[in-house]
């Protein structure tokens, strides 16, 4: 068994003379959760599609949990998967449909995970509803339910919080952590601040290329750069670039000092002889933080 949940080997998805995904490689790991970043049109939506096994890749290779997930019954009880704009059949009460959704799962108890499923997204006033009559939230979270039953090793989430209310979306972002070593997550989301709170890894697409993969830390910079936020003083960049293990320093506006520091020094060191030398000569500091916005990056890419 590998240490990976996914794998994609220069995977592209052409629909006629549409390239969708193009050529793109990346990894998951098991046990963390991974974020799908990119704009409206970046190919998220198909990459996973394709991880699901829901589309095949026009040309190589997709492994999911060792398998081709194209394979019929291959990842049976092994995945569960929200897709974006997940319909729920009409004339179903939501337990008797996930009841019964558990039991193609071929789950030994489908009542009770059933029951747990829609605990988990609190939805369990929702039992006897008719699907139809379900609101655009509800109906959201129903459908999160289903990929939950079983807890399944794998679960792909696509937007899986768009359209719920603020603390609904709170209890969904905490069902998240909860698998976190526990199962694989996989989330696509607009959302890059929820993507920032929630995963340890991420994929940034753009137009179907992959911009950039890697940890958070990696692609935040949060071992690399730290912010300090300037209430009053004058900051002389070169002095602090003159310190050991500062590569760069410089001011974005007249507020905020970004400091860039070697990979392999101590990040609390460094912070320390900076704020220190700051608050020596004068300058009166209102906070510091390591790393720069997820949604910053992102930008500087797309």
């Amino acid at each position: 068994m590998s240490d990976l949940a996914i794998e994609l080997f220069g995977v592209s998805k052409r629909f006629g003379p549409k390239v969708a995904v193009n050529n793109v490689s990346l990894q998951v790991p098991l046990g963390v959760v991974y974020g799908l970043i990119g704009p409206n049109g970046a190919g998220k939506t198909t990459t996973f599609s394709m991880m699901c096994g829901y589309l095949y890749p026009s040309d190589g290779t997709v492994k999911v949990m060792d398998v081709d997930p194209t394979t019929p019954g291959a990842l049976k009880g092994r995945l569960g998967a929200l897709p974006q704009d997940a319909i729920l059949p009409p004339g179903w009460e939501v337990g008797a449909l996930l009841m019964y959704w558990a039991r193609l799962s071929g789950l030994a108890d489908p009542d009770r995970e059933a029951r747990e499923a829609l605990e988990k997204v609190g939805l369990m006033e929702a039992w006897n509803v008719q699907t139809q009559a379900l609101s655009h939230g509800m109906a959201k979270r129903a459908a999160m339910a289903q990929a939950l039953m079983g807890s399944p090793p794998l679960v792909l989430l696509d937007e899986p919080t768009a359209g719920l209310d603020p603390r609904i979306a709170a209890q969904v972002r905490q069902v998240i952590r909860d698998m976190k070593g526990k199962q694989t997550v996989v989330v696509s989301s607009h959302n890059l601040q929820e993507l920032e709170e929630l995963c340890d890894a991420a994929a940034i697409l753009d137009k179907g290329v992959l911009a950039q993969a890697g940890s958070m830390s990696e692609l935040t910079g949060l071992d690399a750069e730290f912010r300090v936020q300037i209430a009053r003083g004058t900051v002389i960049p070169p002095e602090l670039t003159a310190m050991p293990d500062v590569t760069d320093a410089r001011m974005e506006g007249e507020q905020v000092l970004v400091v860039r520091f070697s990979a392999k020094a101590r990040p609390e060191e460094v912070i320390s002889r900076v704020v220190g030398h700051l608050i020596a000569n004068g300058v009166l500091i209102l906070g510091v933080s390591r790393g720069q916005r997820l949604e910053e990056r992102v930008l500087r890419l797309l």
